[in-house]
């Protein structure tokens, strides 16, 4: 009877006690304070947080909304009484403005055809510095050096490459014997459009080849080495095994050029200025010329063209490539 008893008793002390409704006793206490615990939490990460917000919606978010007001008001630097709502007027200028039609074919002009030999130089720079060999780490560094450069810089450097009298561009090229005198790169519209393309391209190509280098290495050497066995060769490897892999990489990375290079003024300024007689300009100098003048209407008129142009050539082409890859 001793032996039960005791038994009895320890059986009691482990088991929870329970209340009325036969509930155990502390579980509404601790499930309180996990919920007291998860609310402290939640204040604690807004704390942590709102200073970056706050930050974020001042210095970003406060003007793009006082600029893009300015889109429907007169806003000229040279009367400052008149600020007063015009609609669409802002919008009818830039439309019937002669250089709308230049700035468009050259905006699409310097999109393209620097987006296009980018992708393919820094993809094949990609595929060799995947390689294992010797100092391949300083190969590395150089062909990323000029990312750590400024645009405006490259542009000014460039200026002086294609320079008429002194440039090494013209110097090269005589040289060699493929021109017989200097050409003046920069004076003349269709040269100068392919000037600063050819300084974007070198600028640009950097980005491509950190991006793809860095889905590349993520590619397990498992899958080549069982391609290998199959007897499949490097064409084949590259277009079945390698693109396929990293096809969301790259499909980002492109969105990412167009947006960049498509509001990239940087190697426009430092180069031609947007000259000769205006022939260079793109979008976003033309925007920055105006600015300029003190016509912030139109100006910012034009800006939001541009993030409306820019959001939807997004949404069609993220759809485009989603689709592709969902069938492929």
């Amino acid at each position: 009877m001793k032996a039960k008893a005791a038994l009895w008793a320890d059986e009691r002390t482990r088991q929870p006690f329970r209340g009325r409704g036969g509930r155990v006793a502390g579980t509404a206490s601790s499930g309180r304070r996990k919920r007291e615990f998860t609310t402290s939490r939640g204040l604690v990460i807004l704390a942590f947080m709102a200073p970056a917000v706050l930050f974020v919606a001042v210095f970003t978010y406060y003007p793009m909304v006082a600029g893009s007001q300015m889109a429907f008001r007169h806003w000229n630097l040279t009367d400052l009484t008149d600020t007063s709502f015009i609609g669409f007027e802002n919008f009818k200028q830039v439309f019937s403005d002669p250089l709308w039609d230049t700035v468009l074919i050259n905006s699409a002009l310097w999109v393209v055809a620097s987006i296009v030999p980018q992708l393919v130089i820094g993809f094949t720079l990609a595929l060799w510095l995947r390689r294992r060999f010797r100092f391949r780490g300083l190969y590395q560094a150089l062909i990323f050096f000029p990312w750590a450069i400024s645009g405006f810089l490259i542009g000014i450097l460039f200026r002086w490459m294609f320079n008429s009298e002194f440039g090494v561009v013209n110097d090269l090229l005589m040289k060699a014997h493929l021109i017989d005198e200097p050409v003046a790169w920069l004076a003349d519209p269709k040269t100068a459009m392919a000037a600063i393309i050819i300084a974007n391209i070198w600028y640009g190509v950097t980005f491509f080849a950190i991006m793809i280098l860095a889905a590349l290495q993520s590619i397990p050497d498992e899958i080549y080495e069982a391609a290998a066995l199959d007897g499949s060769g490097k064409t084949r490897t590259l277009f079945q095994i390698t693109i396929p892999y990293i096809r969301a990489t790259l499909a980002l990375t492109v969105l990412l050029r167009v947006i960049w290079i498509f509001n990239f003024p940087d190697i426009i300024f430092g180069t031609t200025g947007g000259g000769p007689n205006n022939e260079t300009h793109i979008v976003t100098t033309w925007m920055i010329n105006i600015t300029q003048q003190g016509d912030y209407g139109k100006a910012s008129a034009l800006g939001l063209l541009v993030v409306a142009g820019l959001l939807l050539f997004s949404v069609f082409y993220l759809t485009a490539t989603r689709q592709k890859g969902a069938k492929l």
